[in-house]
C-alpha cells in the first residue's frame, strides 16, 4: 500500500534517503513479484531455491540463518514450497531430529527460468547505468545496509527502543535453532506476602 502523498512529502522532508530506499525496495519487490508469479513463486522463495540448487540439501535451521529469518517464518516458507512441489523435507541421515530440505526435480526445472528472471530484474534495476556506476551503486547500497545493520544490533535503552530502527533481513541476528523467544506472561505476578 503506497503512502498518501502528504505522508510521502513529510517523509521526504524528514528522511529523503530512507524514503528513497523504501520506494526503491517497494518497486523492486513489486517487479520481482510480477516476474515470479508465472512460476508460482513469491519474492524471496527463489532465493531459497537458488541456495538449495547451489549447495544441495540443507538443514532447515541453516536455511533460516542464511536468509536471516526466524525458524517459524522459515517453516512456513518451506511448507509453501513443499505444497507447490518445489522442495521436500526429510530427516537427516545421522540425526532424525534434524530436518533436511532438498530441491525436487520440479524446482530444478525452474532453475533456468529463475536465472532469466534475475537477469531481467538486474537489467531493469540498473537501467542505462554504465558498469562503473553499477559497481558504485552496489557498493553504496552495501554501505547503507551495513549502517542500518550496525545500528540495529546496538543495545538500546528502553526509552529509545520504540524509535530505534529495526534490523534489516540480512543483518538481523538469527534466533538460536529450535528456540523460541520468551513470551511475556499475560498474568500479573502474585502479590508479595508479608512475613
Amino acid at each position: 500500500m503506497a503512502p498518501a502523498p502528504d505522508s510521502e512529502s513529510n517523509a521526504s522532508a524528514a528522511g529523503p534517503l530512507s524514503l528513497a530506499i523504501f520506494s526503491l525496495a517497494r518497486a523492486h519487490r513489486a517487479l520481482a513479484a510480477d516476474l515470479l508469479r508465472p512460476l508460482g513463486l513469491h519474492p524471496g522463495q527463489e532465493l531459497l531455491l537458488m541456495f538449495l540448487w547451489e549447495h544441495g540439501p540443507q538443514r532447515q535451521t541453516d536455511l533460516a540463518e542464511h536468509v536471516a529469518t526466524d525458524s517459524a517464518s522459515m517453516t512456513r516458507t518451506v511448507q509453501r514450497l513443499e505444497r507447490a512441489g518445489f522442495v521436500r523435507r526429510r530427516p537427516g541421515p545421522d540425526d532424525r531430529r534434524v530436518t533436511l530440505v532438498e530441491p525436487t526435480p520440479a524446482s530444478l526445472a525452474l532453475r533456468p527460468r529463475v536465472a532469466e528472471i534475475w537477469d531481467r530484474l538486474e537489467r531493469a534495476t540498473a537501467g542505462d547505468l554504465d558498469p562503473a556506476r553499477r559497481d558504485e551503486a552496489a557498493s553504496l547500497l552495501r554501505a547503507l545496509e551495513q549502517n542500518v545493520g550496525s545500528t540495529a544490533v546496538t543495545v538500546r535503552s528502553p526509552s529509545s527502543r520504540d524509535l530505534a530502527p529495526r534490523p534489516t533481513p540480512r543483518t538481523r541476528a538469527p534466533s538460536a535453532p529450535g528456540r523460541r523467544p520468551a513470551r511475556a506472561s499475560s498474568n500479573p505476578p502474585p502479590p508479595a506476602r508479608g512475613r
